[in-house]
């Protein structure tokens, strides 16, 4: 986001603003939305996001082992996802060595 505050700050006001609007409107108490952004920022990659909503998340309550949990759902869900993805893809190569039937993922 520093090269878009830098080039393009009236994105980045409106991001601030749509920030500004969720928090208010909110149906969600505060350790839940950071269990959230804390998987989310796992997915994503975010170094900063993961270090940042996992302090949020211990101070909005959270635990440590609820924090390991949260990592382990989001492992979980991605080696899944990858697994059907990566089958999908090559379901059909006919020298597919995957191809031994059907992997369990929902059609």
């Amino acid at each position: 986001m520093r090269m878009l505050a830098e080039f393009f700050p009236e994105f980045t006001g409106l991001l601030d603003n749509m920030d500004e609007l969720y928090h208010r409107e909110r149906t969600i108490d505060e350790k839940t939305y950071q269990f959230i952004c804390f998987a989310l920022s796992i997915k994503g990659r975010s170094a900063p996001c993961v270090r940042k909503h996992f302090k949020e998340a211990l101070d909005a309550g959270a635990t440590r082992k609820e924090l390991a949990f949260i990592l382990a759902l989001v492992m979980r869900e991605a080696a899944g996802a990858d697994d059907c993805w990566t089958h999908d893809v090559l379901s059909g190569l006919t020298s597919n060595p995957f191809n031994s039937g059907d992997c369990g993922c929902p059609k």
